[in-house]
């Protein structure tokens, strides 16, 4: 298996040290029942210690959440590496599209004031959409399968946001001009302008801007005294930069991989789906309040927050209401959202038990192991999940046994699920593991051999890989089982020009 390229070099390493605080009084104190033993509390540790080393992460948060207390809260490493700033349980850090959850929460707070019908199109809440928005409804919105163009083919958050266009009206009416990427609710496609477009609907319902309505009906009810939206622009009191590794600089590739500062603008209009910052233990009181009903008043309004939306055939979506890190299984259902690859939590419903991991490392991925921490308190949720139990395997005996490992994972009936894998694989794939993302691409299409999907991804990697001939291979069965797939369309009309 390839070394992962998001390693610190071992001078970095030294530095990660690890630093436990007491909370302050308007935090649940830690309720150390509820952790089995401190040989366990003491594993947990080692193993964070671990993934730290291991992923070359600067600094971290971790909390855990059980029966409805903070019961394992702390902080590691470096918060800023300039400095040596230590990380503390008041460190601040970006949690990137963390947000949607949050306006998941908003929206579901509209509907129960009865302003918002899930199934309403946005076009009854919205004026002056293209015609082929206006049907979308609300859920299809918050799901990911309205198929509207994404506003961040416009601009990018990581050159200067709207620099290159000026205002918020010229994105909007670029994007507007867009076709739609295919039909509303036959696929799933992660997209901001959902995102901007459902806060628009809690701006007009609420009559002041949604940032307003996040701190007066989510922050403060929940005791999120850190938490804030802001960006690389902005002055955030104890934030935590986020740090990445490049392979390139100025356009030249680098012998190794090089620690880097990132700069991110979400311009005010996007923060919805990527605005925020907070702290582990902002997050834990966050998931406490809404378990305890004082953000949500209904069990009802809960669940629906909790459920996945459907598509047009009927099937469940991937996503629920803004909740993205979904694990729809039959034993230790799991909701969450991550953000930045950089930042994620699992909430457990039926565990009554969360995890939270922030990071300031993009590109670390804590949602890979949140499971694994989750173990600590309930030892059968990681061993119930096929991704996990597939990757902890693959780390063992090479990602090019895939295939085999999942052969004797359906055995104990653990198929991993196909949209799971995928975006396991295109995270592996976005951090320079192209290799190993590839192998779990072969394997999507082996458990999944009649989705469209599948063989799209597995092309992409071909085409990454630099295999022209066997991506051409891949996009055209992808297309031929889904002929409105517009992106194996377009990339083999790129390839063919490329080859003419």
């Amino acid at each position: 298996m390839a070394m992962n390229p998001f390693r610190l070099t071992t001078c970095l390493l030294v530095l990660v040290v690890t630093f436990t605080f007491s909370f302050g009084q308007s935090r649940p104190a830690p309720v150390a029942s509820f952790v089995a033993t401190q040989k366990s509390a003491d594993a947990l540790d080692k193993f964070l210690r671990g993934q730290m080393s291991q992923l070359g992460i600067p600094g971290m948060q971790v909390a855990v959440v059980q029966r409805g207390h903070l019961v394992f809260s702390q902080s590691y490493g470096f918060a800023n590496l300039q400095d040596s700033v230590p990380v503390t349980n008041k460190s601040v850090f970006a949690i990137n599209s963390c947000t949607k959850a949050f306006t998941g929460v908003a929206i579901m707070q509209l509907v129960e004031a009865g302003k918002v019908d899930l199934s309403a199109p946005i076009s009854r809440y919205v004026d002056g959409l293209p015609a082929d928005w206006q049907p979308v409804t609300i859920t299809q919105l918050l799901t990911h399968v309205s198929g509207i163009p994404d506003i961040l083919r416009v601009f990018s958050p990581f050159t200067h946001g709207l620099a290159a266009l000026g205002t918020e009206a010229a994105a909007w009416e670029k994007v507007k001009a867009m076709p739609m990427e295919f039909r509303t609710g036959e696929q799933f496609s992660y997209n901001q302008t959902n995102y901007v477009l459902l806060g628009l609907v809690i701006d007009k319902f609420s009559g002041k801007p949604f940032a307003q309505v996040f701190s007066e009906q989510q922050f403060q009810p929940a005791g999120m005294s850190s938490t804030l939206f802001g960006d690389s622009r902005d002055i955030i009191p104890h934030f935590a930069p986020t740090y990445t590794f490049k392979n390139s600089y100025d356009g030249k590739k680098l012998n190794a991989a090089r620690l880097t500062g990132t700069y991110t603008e979400f311009p005010g209009f996007q923060r919805t789906g990527s605005g925020l910052n907070s702290t582990a233990e902002d997050m834990a009181s966050w998931i406490i309040a809404l378990q305890q009903g004082k953000l949500l008043k209904t069990k009802v309004a809960l669940n629906t927050l909790w459920s996945p939306g459907l598509y047009s055939n009927g099937l469940p979506t991937q996503w629920a209401l803004g909740w993205g890190l979904t694990k729809f299984r039959p034993k230790h259902k799991a909701v969450g959202m991550s953000g930045g690859a950089r930042s994620a939590f699992l909430v457990y419903p039926d565990d009554d038990l969360a995890v939270i991991v922030l990071t300031n490392l993009g590109g670390s991925s804590p949602e890979n192991f949140l499971e694994e921490i989750a173990g600590y308190y309930n030892p059968d949720i990681p061993a119930s999940d096929p991704i996990t139990s597939l990757r902890l395997q693959l780390q063992k005996r090479g990602f090019e046994q895939a295939i085999p490992v999942a052969n004797e994972l359906q055995k104990r009936n653990l198929k991993p699920n196909e949209g799971e894998l995928n975006d396991w694989a295109y995270r592996l794939m976005s951090s320079g593991q192209t290799r190993e993302a590839f192998e779990l691409f072969k394997l999507n299409v082996n458990l999944y051999p009649e989705s469209w999907n599948v063989y799209d991804s597995l092309a992409e990697s071909y085409e990454r890989l630099g295999n022209s001939e066997l991506a051409v291979k891949n996009y055209t069965r992808s297309l031929a089982l889904n002929p409105n797939n517009k992106n194996a369309a377009g990339h083999l009309n790129r390839l063919a020009q490329k080859h003419n």
